[in-house]
Order: structure tokens, then C-alpha cells, then sequence
């Protein structure tokens, strides 16, 4: 999975087609089938919406005999990554702590939360193990 670009803003229903492709590769109906639980989409939607993803460079596609196999050519956490720096930059002016401390204040991040973010920050602060041979 590789995707150079820093910018990969996805709408919901992108996401929806990404999560499905992050398992696996698919054709235009396994993606129909596992989206129509939540979503009620046509093929051809679907098929649009692939096609717009594979221009991007988001997706990749392959011919298998008479069907296309569609894969997913970003991790998620690229997305991800790249999503929340978008939000950072449009909300919160590059500041992350400005994000930190609106989630904090709104109470969208409980104290064991911040313990877990705490033990994150500790850990990519360590110095790297050296390996013993």
C-alpha cells in the first residue's frame, strides 16, 4: 500500500468502501453486499465511486477474467493520519494541543483516557532498545 500524498480526505461514504477494501480485495458486489446493512447503494454507485478512488491513487484495480478486483493502496492509518491533520490545520490552526484541550473541555476524553495517552507519549519518547545478540 503505498500513496505519496499527505492529503487524503475521504467522505463517510468513501470510508465506508475503504473499510471494506482494508480487509481485502473486492469486486464492485462483495463491496454492495458488505455495505447493505448500513447503505442502500446501487452497483453502478458503487462502481462511480471505486472508479473516482482509483484516479486518485487511493485504490488499485486488477483484472481477474471478466471481473475487476478492487484493493485498497493507503492504510488506514495513512488515512487517518492524514484526516486528522486536515482537521488540525482547518479547526485548529496547526495547533494539536488546541485539539487536545477542546477534547479534554468537552469531555469527550476521560481520565483513564488520558493515562492510555500518557503511556503513548512515555513509550515514543523512550530511547530505542538496543537489541542483544
Amino acid at each position: 500500500m503505498e500513496h505519496r500524498s499527505d492529503d487524503i480526505a475521504l467522505s463517510d461514504l468513501q470510508l465506508d468502501v475503504m473499510r471494506t477494501l482494508w480487509r481485502g480485495e473486492a469486486t464492485v458486489a462483495d463491496v454492495v453486499a458488505a455495505l447493505a446493512a448500513s447503505r442502500d447503494l446501487a452497483h453502478t454507485t458503487v462502481a462511480t465511486l471505486l472508479t473516482r478512488l482509483e484516479k486518485r491513487g487511493v485504490v488499485a484495480v486488477r483484472r481477474e477474467g471478466r471481473q475487476l478486483l478492487y484493493s485498497a493502496r493507503v492504510s488506514e492509518s495513512q488515512v487517518r493520519r492524514s484526516m486528522v491533520s486536515g482537521l488540525i490545520q482547518s479547526l485548529f490552526r496547526g495547533d494539536a494541543r488546541a485539539l487536545l484541550a477542546h477534547l479534554v473541555s468537552e469531555d469527550d476524553v476521560a481520565p483513564d483516557d488520558l493515562e492510555r495517552v500518557r503511556a503513548l507519549l512515555d513509550a515514543e519518547r523512550a530511547p530505542p532498545r538496543r537489541r542483544r545478540t
